[in-house]
């Protein structure tokens, strides 16, 4: 199903258009329509599903069209870590481009400017509020924040949460919020414990159930296990003998984007980078130029990455590990196209291994590792278990307060 046949405002659709998403994944399509007729809905989606565009763009559309409460709380998003309420942020921003919302992340650090920000936020009713479960309720604990126009509750990766312990704080933030609102979860797995929590917080859910796609055959995947300082010089390594041609490199956030652009250009490669802040006059720009091999290579964010539809694309490295399968399958899924065979390689540092191995498990494959030249010293030893700790404990940082104006 394409984009277009679903009951999406125009606004929104011309969010999609402009990053070219065309075509609806199946969760999209089973979902979306059954939100916008306001009913709770519990997925059961893996990643490579597209889930979070699932429940993004019809709230963006019921805040659009629908009459809502100024400087309130309309919307809450919980995620169980800081780096998926970062990753559900930077696709809110980016699907509403030509929205008029506001928005604040809330997630756990030590910077007092942050915890202001967060807190103006609530205090003054931002629209959606994106937040990990203890900063939130730390926020509660010290102010008086009105919850009580909020229309959506949505939960992401509910399992694994609940698997950190966090059913008592949903239940405190659950019993703040109306009792008349819509209640959507998404969970990769279907235990007794997410059937207990839909019960008790849900009204008759609609049940989505989802499989998920493989990258192909024609993709051979490698990696690097490196320590992070490593990655330019891999990327130099790389390209000493063999101009690049069209490579694809993929970081988690636009202000990496900027970091590896500078830094590949302080090495001469030619490269240019596409994500959120650029306009449309300019990424289109940029990609005329990557498609006809003006520039080599193109540093690219997640959310923008479906408007590179290029079939000859030979190679695409993720300079950072991607925070799930779903986003791993899709940027790798840049090459190999139209029957063509490709390759992708993954740059692996030490706290990032814990989440290679589960996307490894996911495609129930390990993936081969490349050995690390002897000129770029010695690399870290692959044990992503001994890291699984360090991969958790991300869950300080910057939150942002942003109203955004129509955007034309």
């Amino acid at each position: 199903m394409r984009f277009d046949e679903l009951p999406l405002c125009d606004s929104v659709l011309d969010g999609l258009d402009a990053m070219n998403f065309r075509e609806a994944t199946p969760v999209q399509e089973q979902t979306i329509p059954v939100i916008l007729q306001k009913r709770d809905v519990i997925a059961c989606a893996q990643t490579g599903t597209g889930k979070t565009a699932a429940f993004i763009l019809p709230l963006l559309h019921n805040l659009q069209v629908e009459p809502n409460a100024g400087n309130k709380v309309n919307a809450i998003i919980m995620a169980p870590t800081r780096e998926l309420a970062q990753q559900i942020d930077q696709q809110m921003e980016g699907f509403s481009y030509f929205t008029s919302f506001s928005s604040v992340a809330v997630y756990g650090g030590n910077d007092s400017q942050a915890w202001d920000v967060q807190r103006r936020g609530l205090q003054q009713g931002a629209d959606v509020v994106i937040a990990t479960p203890g900063r939130l309720l730390s926020h509660i604990n010290l102010y008086d924040i009105d919850f009580s126009h909020v229309k959506y509750f949505i939960l992401d990766e509910a399992d694994r949460m609940l698997d950190m312990g966090f059913f008592d704080d949903i239940m405190l933030v659950v019993n703040r919020l109306p009792k008349d609102r819509q209640t959507i979860m998404f969970s990769a797995t279907m235990p007794p414990k997410i059937r207990l929590l839909a019960k008790t917080i849900m009204n008759d859910p609609f049940e989505v159930k989802i499989a998920v796609s493989k990258p192909p055959e024609s993709i051979m995947q490698t990696a690097y296990i490196c320590h992070e300082f490593q990655k330019p010089n891999i990327v130099r390594y790389l390209f000493a003998d063999k101009e690049p041609n069209k490579v694809l490199v993929f970081s988690g956030s636009k202000i990496k984007v900027k970091e590896i652009t500078k830094t590949f250009r302080g090495m001469g490669l030619s490269v240019g980078e596409m994500h959120s802040d650029l306009d449309q006059s300019q990424r289109e720009h940029i990609m005329h130029e990557f498609k006809n091999s003006r520039v080599n290579i193109l540093v690219a964010t997640d959310i923008v990455s479906r408007g590179i539809d290029i079939d000859d694309i030979s190679l695409v490295i993720n300079y950072d590990v991607p925070h799930d399968a779903e986003d791993y399958v899709h940027r790798i899924g840049r090459t190999a196209r139209a029957k063509a065979e490709g390759m992708s390689i993954t740059f692996v540092s030490e706290e990032e291994q814990y989440k290679f191995k589960q996307i490894e498990n996911f495609l129930e494959k390990d993936i081969y590792k490349i050995p690390m030249p002897e000129e770029l010293g010695e690399a870290p030893e692959y044990e992503p278990e001994k890291h699984r700790f360090g991969h958790k404990k991300f869950t300080a940082g910057k939150g942002k307060f942003h109203r955004s104006k129509q955007r034309k």
